[in-house]
């Protein structure tokens, strides 16, 4: 699974707070790819759970 953060990304957290061992806030949500495996489904809730769609994952 791979995740990227679009620029239109508004740094509101919601992803942080549904899956913080993927995704920390600085100027916009940063992955880490290393924690993508194993959380694959905590990913997928944060990516709908984004206010702007920002999450990608293919």
């Amino acid at each position: 699974m791979k995740v990227t953060v679009e620029d239109s990304c508004i740094a509101c957290g919601a992803c942080e707070s549904i899956c913080d061992a993927v995704f920390s806030i600085e100027d916009k949500a940063v992955v880490n790819e290393a924690a993508v495996a194993g959380n694959e489904d905590a990913v997928k809730e944060a990516a709908d759970a984004c206010p702007v769609s920002a999450i990608i994952v293919e």
